[in-house]
């Protein structure tokens, strides 16, 4: 392992590496353990990228997961069979399918991140408020950063779309 002990993009670099996958396996297992035992990962995911991204396409989901189309369709399909999401063609463009959520995929998705906010809440009142504020800050920066260098899934599509043509 790549050990850093100076203040440097590198250092920081590694630390987040290391910490974002370490609280995104907490609040998964938060989310899994707070009544959403019934949703896989992709189809939890799926759900908050609709809410974030309403009227997606089949397409954008699937880069957004990390999945194929066909795979996409499947957890789709699951969804709508339970009520969680509405499929829709697009009038403007045939093979286009729209994706939103239903009020009860809304509803689904806000109980098991409210359950799992309240979990994270829980580990963060370990520290004080001088370091509640550093970590305020810190994510912040990191937001900020890379909302600037981060390409928006409308842009992917495009850039998809140029690359096939």
């Amino acid at each position: 392992m790549l050990t850093i002990t100076e203040s440097t993009p590198e250092r920081c670099a590694l630390e987040v590496m290391e910490t974002v996958p370490l609280v995104m396996r907490f609040i998964k297992g938060e989310m899994r353990r707070q009544g959403a035992t019934d949703l896989s990962v992709p189809q939890f995911r799926a759900l908050g990228f609709l809410h974030r991204n309403p009227g997606t396409s089949l397409s954008e989901l699937a880069e957004h997961l990390g999945i194929t189309r066909a795979t996409a369709s499947a957890t789709v399909e699951r969804l709508v069979r339970r009520g969680l999401i509405n499929r829709a063609d697009d009038p403007e463009e045939r093979r286009r399918l729209i994706l939103t959520l239903t009020a009860d995929g809304s509803e689904h998705l806000q109980q098991a991140r409210q359950a799992t906010y309240t979990s994270v809440a829980s580990v963060l009142a370990a520290l004080s408020e001088t370091k509640l504020q550093q970590v305020i800050q810190g994510l912040s920066l990191l937001e900020d950063l890379f909302k600037e260098v981060a390409v928006p899934v409308e842009d992917q599509s495009q850039a998809q779309l140029l690359r096939r043509k």
